[in-house]
């Protein structure tokens, strides 16, 4: 048995744990999908923007991590290009040049350009010039 200095919540007993987490289950189903996927979307990009080195300020160079970038893009371009069709064009199109403007950052940055198509998330989206 788990004692509090074990348990994943220290201080919580696990029945206090099992509402917290029924509690946030509650919550999360009261979301409507759109507003997840877009959420899901908005913290991608923004996490791919500081990879990429779009942060401001004196630290932007250090944060810039192009082989993260690239992981952040793909993952973005397969959720915008999968959820498109289910969120609709007036949710879709914001994130769909989000990304685009993701994928030519991306490209200006490279010092070594990859291939028209192989970018990260042309995959899913094909070429971006």
């Amino acid at each position: 048995m788990d004692t509090p200095q074990n348990s994943p919540a220290p201080g919580l007993e696990p029945e206090d744990l099992a509402a917290a987490v029924g509690g946030q289950a509650r919550d999360i189903s009261d979301v409507p999908a759109v507003e997840l996927i877009n959420t899901v979307s908005v913290h991608l990009m923004s996490a791919a923007a500081v990879k990429v080195g779009l942060a401001e300020g004196p630290q932007a160079a250090e944060l810039k991590d192009l082989d993260e970038a690239r992981k952040l893009i793909t993952a973005l371009a397969g959720l915008v290009t999968a959820a498109a069709p289910e969120v609709g064009s007036t949710h879709a199109a914001p994130l769909r040049d989000g990304l685009r403007s993701l994928q030519l950052a991306f490209r200006e940055e490279s010092a070594i350009p990859d291939a028209p198509g192989k970018g990260p998330g042309e995959k899913w989206t094909g070429a971006v010039n």
